[in-house]
């Protein structure tokens, strides 16, 4: 009887490439999905940054400020920001009644983010009868299904939709989405955001809204 001398079993390598070669699979599946993940993500990115203010911009029934967080009783810097913005719009003529919309942020606030939006344009002039309050909303999409059935209430078929500018192109499709008609964007900039944080977290959230589209 021959025995084979020296060297590795063919049985053996042949074995070692299999492995090799299935080993090889998760690593080369794993590698194009972070490449298909930076590609959607620069994607999004270029959206998120192409958002404008829309111009010229209609006369509207409604300005519909979008909510963010309360910081206690006062609303947030941020918060302000889109607040200050349409008060703005407001005191052009572009629109005649606000709907703020946002439901309580922690369980022992005193204020929703509706409320709380409400006190700040009331604090500032506007009357109590030009503010629609929406206080239940925890999400883009609930800010813009709430706020529609008010205006279907009021008899108002036209709105701005306020926020920040890395916030508005999900916000227009969202709006398109539930048939808003015609719907405009009015977006502000921020001076007191970090804009790496949110627009990181802004391509996370319109992921989200494309699969909820989707499924």
């Amino acid at each position: 009887m021959q025995r084979h001398l020296g060297g590795s079993s063919p049985i053996r390598a042949l074995t070692g490439q299999r492995k090799w070669r299935f080993g090889r699979i998760p690593l080369v599946t794993l590698v194009l999905l972070l490449a298909a993940g930076l590609i959607w993500s620069a994607y999004v990115l270029t959206l998120i940054n192409r958002a404008e203010t829309t111009s010229p911009m209609n006369k509207a029934d409604a300005g519909i400020i979008l909510g963010m967080a309360m910081w206690g009783d006062e609303p947030s810097p941020g918060l302000k920001e889109r607040l200050d913005y349409g008060l703005k719009l407001y005191k052009q003529g572009v629109f005649s009644h606000f709907i703020v919309t946002g439901g309580l942020d922690k369980p022992g606030y005193t204020y929703t983010e509706g409320q709380g939006m409400r006190n700040y344009l009331i604090a500032r002039g506007v009357p109590d009868h030009a503010v629609a309050v929406e206080n239940e909303a925890t999400s883009t999409y609930e800010n813009l299904l709430y706020s529609r059935e008010i205006m279907q209430r009021g008899g108002w078929s036209t709105a701005v939709v306020i926020t920040h500018t890395f916030h508005g192109r999900r916000a227009l499709e969202i709006a398109d989405e539930l048939g808003y008609s015609n719907p405009e964007l009015g977006l502000t900039d921020s001076q007191t955001m970090s804009m790496a944080k949110y627009k990181t977290r802004e391509i996370l959230a319109y992921t989200k809204w494309k699969l909820q589209q989707v499924l």
